[in-house]
């Protein structure tokens, strides 16, 4: 606890101040906080465990997405075999071997009007397919668009 010293032998009636002293709590703050990050690590790594080895193969049951491709003059391709619009969704099936939690990318070409798009997409997902995407390029960085007046 800190406190004032009179300047003056005539001031009588000042009071001491009482400001408490804040350089120990940020020392013991310091402390707990480097103790936290410490033992954080340490808590998070579980109980310790002797797993035992196999001789199994790693599951790899992630099978490729069957693409759909509308082309500019607006026709239906299945990984690159052509079908038409409707003949997409038995397309699907055979591609998929009927499971419908097989991904599926929609690809377009910039200039298919997007009727022709949200058509073919509501096709597969009517069909039962839940796992339907976009897919799009990246802008390239070099080319900068200029603001419009």
């Amino acid at each position: 606890m800190a406190f004032a010293l009179r300047k003056h032998d005539s001031e009588f009636d000042s009071q001491p101040i009482a400001d408490i002293n804040v350089t120990p709590l940020v020392d013991v703050m310091l402390v707990l906080l480097i103790v936290f990050m410490v033992a954080a690590p340490l808590m998070t790594s579980g109980i310790p465990v002797d797993l035992p080895k196999v001789q199994a193969k790693q599951l790899n049951d992630q099978k490729p997405p069957i693409v759909v491709s509308v082309d500019a003059g607006g026709g239906f391709f299945v990984d690159k075999r052509e079908v038409p619009a409707d003949g997409l969704l038995a397309a699907l099936s055979e591609g998929s071997d009927n499971s419908k939690d097989r991904r599926i990318h929609v690809r377009a070409d910039k200039t298919v009007p997007y009727g022709r798009v949200v058509e073919a997409m509501g096709a597969i997902n009517s069909a039962g397919y839940s796992k339907v995407a976009l897919v799009s390029e990246a802008p390239t960085g070099g080319a900068k668009s200029a603001p419009a007046p």
